[in-house]
């Protein structure tokens, strides 16, 4: 006669598998943090770009391994420059992926500088969060060179609002935008896995919220009300930080990757560029 196996037993095996795909989860997160949140697409140094409009592209050495890759788009027509737009791009492909936005401020007189992280397009080096603060320290001094602080935008979209937000932090500036932003890169993690300790477990920080209060120019915020991917939650979250002059518009039936079809987005563009 088969002897029935005791219910706690058959609990705690269930206890036990529940707990070795716990941790087996929790350590693949941790090893593979890197390709699971960027997707970068390098291409050869001597690629050229097929942009669809007028840029120039830079070059610029950090160190004995470090090439950073910037592009610089004309403002549209022969146009006088107003000012310079420091574009810091999401988590994916490299510049050409980004590179139809320049025309939201090319078109509007603004030059556009477009750099490309380690990994990503032509730029080498090494990626770290303290590293993409200061490489993009290394875009604003060059910005610097030509334009007074009055008369540069830092634009940052989706992963890149950390660093833009680091940046608008420490240096000054006519405007920090901010589309699709993260409360920071943990709390955006957390809410995908909320049952790990994640403040332990990722390497990329990118605390948004924390420089957000040190920022002294005005900040607008763009967010997609119907984002799957950064919640508005998250956006959310940044408005108690906001001067009373900042902005947070939101769209409504907007999405991560589709607020430049909003008129919306293109009229609260004309009223900032015009000011």
């Amino acid at each position: 006669m088969k002897q029935e196996v005791p219910r706690w037993r058959i609990w705690f095996r269930w206890i036990k598998l529940v707990i070795i795909i716990y941790c087996a989860l929790g350590i693949a997160f941790y090893y593979l943090q890197e390709a699971i949140l960027f997707h970068p697409s390098a291409v050869q140094r001597s690629a050229v770009y097929n942009l669809g409009c007028a840029y120039r592209e830079l070059n610029l050495p950090y160190d004995n391994e470090t090439n950073l890759n910037i592009i610089q788009f004309n403002p549209q027509g022969d146009s006088v420059a107003k000012g310079v737009v420091l574009y810091f791009h999401g988590n994916r492909n490299n510049i050409s992926w980004y590179a139809h936005y320049a025309s939201n401020f090319t078109r509007r007189s603004y030059e556009v500088w477009m750099i490309d992280y380690p990994g990503f397009g032509k730029s080498t080096g090494r990626f770290t969060e303290e590293r993409l603060y200061d490489y993009a320290l290394q875009l604003y001094r060059l910005a610097r060179k030509q334009f007074r602080p009055s008369d540069i935008i830092i634009y940052g979209k989706s992963m890149g609002t950390g660093i833009a937000a680091q940046l608008a932090a420490v240096r000054d500036c006519r405007y920090l935008m901010l589309e699709t932003p993260y409360y920071s890169m943990t709390s955006l993690v957390a809410h995908y896995l909320p049952i790990y300790p994640v403040d332990n477990m990722i390497h990329y920080h990118f605390p948004t919220h924390t420089y957000l209060e040190k920022v002294t120019a005005p900040v607008v915020i763009f967010q997609g009300s119907e984002d799957g991917l950064i919640p508005c939650s998250q956006a959310k979250r940044l408005i108690p930080l906001l001067k009373p002059r900042d902005e947070f518009v939101l769209i409504e039936k907007g999405t991560h990757n589709n607020l430049n079809n909003f008129p919306l987005f293109h009229q609260k563009l004309d009223s900032l560029l015009e000011r």
